[in-house]
């Protein structure tokens, strides 16, 4: 590894969490003076902003003919970003779920998810499942609006207390706009230059250009997620943190996916391979945290735990099958028979237990969840 490739990795991890310091800064800030809820700003502004490099490299490989590079990355994005940058987040500190993540984002996270798999089995996305998918983006900006001018004055009241005291929300919207902007900015840089440094390190090591595109590409595309992310939990703003995964994973299927469809002339080939386990194992994660979120309103430290073990197997198995190593097989036998039943017999219990103690009542309240969840 040449001083050049060094000092390139180290400004782009460098960029990265610059830029998620003015990015998280800056949204929190709008939405405290608007009054809207941070979790909508997680959703939109944070998440479509830290989904920038995939939606780059869609467009990109799109235009150079490389289709196969789009769908792999956005179905590596989707799984990295639920198990290992929500599973990392949640062990260093426990996630507040807002009820709406619960009852609206992941159930259309879900449905878009197994929306793209349906359009996936003839073995193409196409110009039109493109157009598809890019229409469903826009009907989901269009419905996030109306939910964040539904709800202003529901936060406004929710917060009452503390905009009369201490914490008063700043007016200056110009500056809380200029940070977002810095932020998103610097993440773009700092992505860039980490992927470029990466499959410099890969090339000189020669990994195969498969095994650059399953790790180096999924990575460095996903840093931004990862930075903001860590960065909006160390600062105690943690519905920006999994609104930001949620927004994110919606966004790459939806918004990613179908500009490289629209955009690629003979659409976006889908192997065997990817039909086969990469689109089920991402409906499965996805699937996976609706009962994670709904017990007890939150992502503990143990289903952390959980999420960073599943993405330690999942990248063995990926890492095993590219490099053709029988023990792959060995691996995928024990996910399938052992630790899938273990954690669906677990979730479906912590999710029974979950609903009898709520007896069918509502989810908590905003003014009433516990933010500190151990």
């Amino acid at each position: 590894m040449t001083a050049n490739t060094a000092l390139q990795l180290l400004l782009g991890l460098t960029a990265l969490i610059l830029g998620a310091q003015f990015l998280v800064k800056g949204a929190s800030k709008l939405a405290l003076a608007l009054g809207i809820s941070p979790l909508i700003v997680g959703l939109t502004v944070v998440a479509f902003g830290t989904s920038a490099p995939e939606l780059a490299v869609s467009a990109q490989s799109a235009l150079s003919g490389q289709t196969n590079v789009v769908l792999g990355n956005v179905v590596g994005s989707n799984i990295y970003n639920v198990l290992f940058i929500l599973g990392l987040c949640a062990l260093i500190t426990p996630l507040v779920v807002a009820p709406q993540l619960i009852r609206i984002d992941v159930p259309i996270m879900i449905g878009a998810s197994l929306v793209l798999y349906l359009l996936a089995l003839d073995g193409t996305i196409s110009r039109a499942d493109g157009a598809l998918l890019a229409a469903g983006i826009a009907a989901y900006i269009l419905f996030v609006i109306r939910q964040a001018r539904r709800e202003r004055q529901a936060v406004q009241e929710a917060y009452a207390d503390e905009l009369k005291g201490s914490i008063k929300p700043d007016r200056r919207y110009w500056l809380h706009a200029l940070f977002i902007v810095i932020g998103l900015v610097f993440l773009g840089l700092g992505s860039d230059w980490l992927v470029e440094g990466a499959v410099a390190v890969a090339t000189a090591f020669k990994l195969s250009p498969l095994l650059i595109g399953m790790t180096v590409v999924t990575v460095g595309t996903t840093a931004p997620e990862m930075t903001a992310c860590l960065v909006a939990s160390a600062r105690g703003e943690k519905d920006i943190a999994v609104g930001n995964i949620v927004g994110s994973n919606i966004f790459n299927i939806l918004a990613v996916l179908g500009t490289g469809g629209v955009l690629s002339p003979t659409g976006i080939p889908v192997d065997a391979t990817m039909i086969g386990f990469g689109l089920p194992v991402m409906v499965a994660v996805a699937v996976a945290c609706l009962p994670v979120f709904f017990t007890g309103a939150a992502i503990r430290r143990w289903e952390g735990a959980m999420f960073v073990t599943y993405f330690c197997v999942y990248t063995s198995y990926l890492v095993l099958e590219a490099m053709k190593n029988e023990a792959s097989g060995t691996v995928r036998v024990v996910v399938i028979w052992l630790m899938l039943p273990l954690t669906m017999v677990t979730l479906g219990t912590s999710t029974w237990r979950e609903w009898k103690k709520r007896k069918g009542g509502e989810l908590p309240s905003m003014k009433n969840r516990n933010l500190n969840p151990s």
